[in-house]
């Protein structure tokens, strides 16, 4: 095998394809309809096999122009309502009773022997070098059909000549939907209304993107990770990036990615305005997650530990709306009700949104607020009302989980119970929950303006009640406890109790390392400041040293601020205030921007009304912004 031809690159991944069931053929590419962008014949195929009825009724109506006249009412069903309603719900057409179906995908329930037929006849096709345009010769390297609507284009690149970054260059600047001084867009490479995800691969990485818009294209990381960090794994059978055509676009897999994954969001006046394609750990997470509870049935405990930047509030509607419809071998419903539960107060409106959009039937989400009757009615009556997917907050919570551990115990009910671990109040049913179960240390930091979470509750619950065999725990989070860890967690050997050789580990991991290199958030050590060295930055290198400073009385009273006793925080706001304005407010033509890590949320509080009284003291123009969630209670102030 030659790894370092393009066109050889091309041949392993189409020869591959062909062998596990799509379709492809040298010279498919002359069939390809540049103006309506689609491989014609197989929407004719699709049409004429699955719904004969209706192509007969085609041809009986327009005679020898039923193709031409199918095919311009599908271009513009693409172009008014998009192409991934389309795909999923067909268009009507003058003269037929019945919606003309562009796709059948695998239902939650695959019982019905018609519908399996017609989920088998499929067209998927692969068709390279793929001249799109009516304007000129340019040409992608793979375009992927599904019964001739195309869903992917494919740039690819080999490392012995150029890298992915070569193959998103060339989308972002030779491949625009509406290059300049042309008339008309390219179908093909339009939004939303051409192929839904565009792939910039090389044999040892993947990117992708939904939607092109010249050089401002953004492109997300479509890897694996390494162990880690980004990237993908050596591969000893071939290229790292082998897994997006031989398990991405496996033909079962890449059908269920269409149908089951892909959401639009729309705006106030319902214009398509994004596309969401899952990133690669969010497609393995939720994936492994559905096998595992497949295998083990209900009772389970699984911990999602995926860094922040992992796009968590999809992973989690996604898993919800999986879970809700998830069906055993036997054809039973697993779970009754999923419950999605997030404390933050702010977020907990986006995921709310994210699972509302992910919804595909309308009324199997409900959302507990407590606004017009009690929490518990709300509750008891999304319960008991046949909701797939119910979503509280952490206020609501305690009441939801005692709900539906007393539903599991007394009728005999199954739940999954999805939580996202973020940070909330220290008051109230939530923490006084936790009262009982807190070893002194964590309570100590209770009181002392630490906070309380759903990992919180559920690790209370866990050790207060036995197994729920009924309920299967399903935890989200960035930086998992070592309750958490020791509740949810997983050991290698499970026969065996956890000791150093056999220590529970998370379900799944999208690590931080991962999320920094692939740059989904920043680095924050990297521009960190130690106390000490800023100390040096600011004596002309002399070193900070406690001892000194207590010897010395000359110097004393000069450097009593960098003093590390609680106290003295003003002191040592100088310090952190004169570092940022010489040292780093320059930066960034004048907008750069700094970060002050502290121990607790009283004394972010008791720090930001250090800095703000110093600023105003020296008359200095520079803001300040304070971050935590809930509120704090402190002597001098109430911050919320």
């Amino acid at each position: 095998m030659s790894l370092h031809k393009e066109i050889n690159f091309e041949t392993d991944i189409c020869g591959h394809l062909a062998a596990h069931g799509w379709l492809y053929a040298e010279g498919a590419a002359q069939a390809y309809d540049r103006g309506r962008a689609l491989f014609s014949p197989d929407v004719i195929a699709w049409i004429q096999i699955t719904q004969p009825k209706a192509w007969d009724t085609l041809t009986k109506n327009h005679g020898t122009q039923a193709e031409s006249v199918l095919l311009d009412r599908l271009r513009k069903s693409l172009d008014d309502r998009g192409t991934l309603d389309v795909l999923r719900h067909g268009f009507e057409m003058i003269g037929l009773r019945q919606t003309v179906t562009l796709s059948q995908f695998k239902p939650a329930l695959a019982m019905n022997p018609e519908t399996l037929k017609k989920y088998a006849d499929n067209r998927l096709r692969v068709v390279r070098q793929v001249h799109y345009s009516r304007h000129n010769e340019n040409c992608i390297d793979l375009v992927l059909f599904i019964n001739g609507l195309p869903m992917a284009t494919v740039e690819l690149k080999t490392d012995f000549t150029q890298s992915v970054a070569d193959a998103v260059d060339q989308y972002r600047f030779d491949r625009h939907p509406r290059p300049k001084g042309q008339s008309a867009a390219e179908p093909l490479l339009s939004f939303p209304n051409g192929a839904l995800v565009h792939f910039a691969v090389s044999n040892s990485e993947v990117h992708m993107t939904t939607k092109l818009v010249g050089g401002a294209t953004a492109f997300l990381p479509f890897n694996q990770g390494d162990n880690g960090a980004a990237g993908n794994p050596p591969n000893e059978e071939g290229h790292r990036t082998a897994y997006l055509w031989e398990k991405v676009w496996q033909r079962e897999s890449w059908l269920e990615i269409l149908g089951r994954y892909l959401v639009t969001q729309k705006d106030s006046k319902k214009q398509i305005t994004k596309i969401i394609f899952p990133r690669f750990h969010q497609l393995d997470a939720t994936r492994k997650l559905l096998a595992k509870v497949l295998e083990e049935g209900p009772g389970g405990k699984y911990l999602i530990q995926h860094s922040a930047g992992s796009g968590k509030t999809n992973s989690i509607a996604w898993s919800a709306h999986f879970l809700a419809d998830l069906h055993s071998a036997e054809h039973k419903k697993m779970f009754d009700t999923v419950l999605v539960v997030s404390d933050r107060t702010v977020l907990d409106t986006q995921l709310q949104e994210a699972i509302f959009d992910f919804e595909r039937t309308a009324g199997v989400v409900a959302t507990i607020k407590g606004e017009s009757a009690s929490k518990s009615g709300e509750l008891a009556k999304a319960l008991s009302g046949g909701k797939k997917i119910v979503v509280c907050t952490i206020q609501t919570f305690p009441f939801a989980l005692k709900a539906v551990q007393e539903l599991a115990a007394t009728q005999g009910k199954r739940f999954a119970v999805i939580a996202d671990e973020a940070h909330s109040s220290q008051t109230g049913e939530a923490a006084a929950k936790l009262k009982a179960v807190l070893s002194a240390e964590e309570l100590r930091e209770l009181n002392d303006g630490g906070e309380v979470s759903t990992e919180d509750i559920l690790a209370a619950q866990m050790v207060a009640r036995s197994a729920d065999t009924g309920i299967t725990y399903v935890a989200f989070t960035a930086t998992p406890k070592a309750k958490t860890l020791e509740l949810f967690g997983r050991r290698p050997r499970p026969d065996l109790p956890a000791s150093k050789e056999n220590l529970p580990a998370a379900f799944h991991v999208y690590s931080m390392r991962q999320a920094i290199e692939e740059k989904f958030i920043l680095d924050v050590l990297q521009n960190y400041t130690p106390y000490s060295t800023a100390f040096k930055l600011a004596h002309n290198g002399k070193e900070f040293d406690d001892k000194e400073v207590e010897k010395n009385e000359a110097i004393k009273g000069i450097m009593r601020w960098v003093r590390l006793h609680p106290y003295n925080i003003s002191q040592k706001v100088q310090v952190v205030v004169e570092h940022f304005r010489e040292n780093v407010a320059p930066l960034l033509n004048g907008t750069a921007k700094a970060m002050v890590v502290v121990g607790s949320r009283l004394e972010v509080v008791r720090w930001k009304l250090a800095i703000e009284k110093y600023i105003k003291g020296q008359g200095y123009k520079i803001g300040t912004l304070v971050a935590f969630s809930g509120e704090v209670n402190d002597k001098c102030c109430l911050l919320h």
